[in-house]
């Protein structure tokens, strides 16, 4: 029988402290999904858990609104680690790899990606696998084929340009979440070009990473998929089938309540 990854869709709507978590598999992945719009007591839990630093850079918004869903998703992010690692939030380390991608300093397989858009949080958690995400906030996006032909393929241009309307917007998101979630996968920010790979635009596919060059076979070794958010969103995570000891062949995925 082939071996699958297991996506579970779990809300963290109160403090980290409260979620249930369990031993963490290589071929599960943990999605959290914070809502941005918390009380200010959750807030201020998140701010006590940030380093000095992480404190600063908080402080160099100075819009509220950024600077609020900087300290719920980083916070966030920090009691959660803690709580699969068994230390303190204050405890973990975080380094960034060349290209910028938070990585958990120390002696652990555990790898992370976190997205979050206008009032919503995704935190992606897996173990021994790369792993990407990413979230939007679906709005009408007057130059959506011109973004469209800037980054997107050829291959994926096509596809949209028989869409107009609300189709087009949806279609758009749904395409760019898609190859965000990917290129943050493989943790090479802006030096893989977006136009270098196929995403599919339709809705509901579970390989929707298409073709990669100029390697092809790069495209077989990742599942790309959308995750079940609230009305109004769009996300998409990119996971790498392969471990260190074992390659999956296929997707299940559910939400957890």
């Amino acid at each position: 029988m082939s071996a699958s990854v297991k996506i579970e869709v779990r809300e963290c709507s109160e403090s980290a402290e409260s979620c249930v978590i369990r031993d963490l598999q290589p071929d599960i992945v943990n999605v959290w999904v914070r809502t941005l719009q918390v009380p200010s007591a959750i807030e201020s839990t998140c701010y006590e858990v940030l380093t000095s630093e992480e404190r600063e850079r908080a402080g160099r918004y100075r819009v509220g609104r950024p600077r609020n869903d900087f300290i719920l998703t980083r916070g966030t992010l920090r009691s959660l680690l803690a709580r699969y690692v068994g230390m303190t939030p204050q405890e973990l380390s975080l380094r960034y790899s060349e290209y910028g991608k938070p990585i958990l300093d120390g002696p652990f397989d555990l790898r992370f990606n976190v997205s979050h858009t206008d009032g919503l949080a995704l935190i992606a958690i897996v173990r021994a696998r790369e792993i990407g995400i990413d979230v939007e906030k679906i709005h009408a996006a007057q130059d959506a084929r011109k973004l469209a032909e800037r980054f997107f393929s050829v291959r994926e241009c096509h596809f949209l340009e028989g869409l107009s309307g609300e189709e087009l917007q949806v279609a758009f998101f749904r395409c760019w979440t898609r190859k965000e979630a990917y290129v943050k996968a493989r943790g090479e920010g802006l030096s893989l070009p977006l136009h270098q790979f196929d995403v599919s635009v339709a809705p509901n596919e579970f390989r929707a990473l298409l073709a990669t060059r100029p390697d092809p076979s790069e495209a077989g070794r990742w599942i790309l998929q959308d995750l079940p958010v609230s009305h109004g969103y769009v996300a998409a995570l990119a996971v790498a089938e392969t471990t260190d000891d074992k390659r999956a062949q296929n997707a299940t995925l559910t939400r957890v309540e």
